[in-house]
C-alpha cells in the first residue's frame, strides 16, 4: 500500500463514538442517565448498578450511546463485556468486568441468548464483589423481544428508555458535526441530496458520509454532489 493510500485511510477513520457527540434531541433523558452512570467511574466500581435498556427504530442512536458507554469506562481503566448479533462465540463471563453491553438483543441467536442470560445473572447477582451494570439495546421493547422468557423480563427489570429518531433539522446538525469531527467540508447541496435521496436512517446517513470521506480521500477530490453519484455508480 502506497504512503499516500495508508495516510487517506487513516484520516479518514470515523471518530470514536462518544457521548458528548450524541445529538440528543428528543432522548435528552437517555443520554443523562448514561452520562451519570458512567461519570466518574473508577476501580471497576461504577455509581449504579440497576439495569438499563434502551429501544427504538434502527437509526435513533442505540448503538452510538453503548459504544460511546464502551469508550467512556474504557479511558477510566474500566474493563466491560460486549455483544452483539454478530458476536459467533461470546465468552465466558469474567468477574473483572464492571459492566455488560448488549447491543442488538432482538437479533440474538438461540446462543447469543444463553450467553446474555449468563452474563446477566452473574453480573446481576455476582458469586463475589459487588453487582455490575448491564446495559442493552434493541428494536423492540422488552415485552415483545422475540428471546427466550428468562432473558427478555430481565432486560425490562431496570430503566427503560424509548429512543426516537431525530426529525430533519436535528438530522442536519448530526451529519453537520460528524463531518466536522472528520475535517469533511459537507455543502448543503450536498447535505440536501443525501437526506431526499436516501434512508431517513441516521446510522445509515453516517455510514453513507463515512464512505464518501473515504472516497474523496482516495480520489483526491472535494465532496461534491457528482462525487456522490461517482462513488455510488464504481463502488
Amino acid at each position: 500500500m502506497s504512503p499516500m493510500r495508508q495516510l487517506a485511510l487513516d484520516i479518514g477513520l470515523a471518530p470514536v463514538p462518544t457521548l458528548a457527540r450524541f445529538f440528543a434531541g428528543p432522548n435528552e433523558a437517555a443520554l443523562q442517565h448514561l452520562r451519570l452512570a458512567v461519570e466518574g467511574a473508577s476501580g471497576g466500581a461504577l455509581r449504579s448498578c440497576l439495569p438499563v435498556y434502551l429501544w427504538g427504530e434502527a437509526g435513533s442512536g442505540k448503538t452510538h450511546l453503548l459504544k460511546a458507554v464502551q469508550e467512556a469506562l474504557r479511558t477510566q481503566g474500566v474493563r466491560v463485556g460486549w455483544m452483539q448479533a454478530s458476536t459467533e462465540n461470546p465468552p465466558a463471563f469474567d468477574e473483572d468486568w464492571a459492566a455488560v453491553l448488549l447491543d442488538e438483543v432482538h437479533l440474538y441467536s438461540t446462543g447469543q441468548q444463553a450467553a446474555a442470560f449468563n452474563w446477566f445473572v452473574n453480573a446481576t447477582s455476582p458469586a463475589t464483589g459487588a453487582p455490575r451494570w448491564v446495559l442493552a439495546a434493541g428494536d423492540l421493547p422488552p415485552a415483545d423481544l422475540p428471546l427466550r422468557d428468562d432473558l427478555r423480563s430481565r432486560l425490562g427489570w431496570g430503566h427503560v428508555f424509548q429512543l426516537h429518531l431525530l426529525d430533519e433539522p436535528a438530522r442536519r446538525a448530526v451529519l453537520r458535526q460528524e463531518a466536522d469531527a472528520r475535517g469533511v467540508f459537507l455543502g448543503d447541496e450536498v447535505m440536501d441530496y443525501m437526506l431526499k435521496r436516501f434512508s431517513r436512517d441516521l446510522g445509515s446517513l453516517v455510514q453513507l458520509l463515512d464512505r464518501l470521506d473515504s472516497f474523496a480521500l482516495r480520489t483526491q477530490r472535494a465532496i461534491t454532489i457528482p462525487l456522490l453519484k461517482t462513488m455510488l455508480e464504481t463502488e
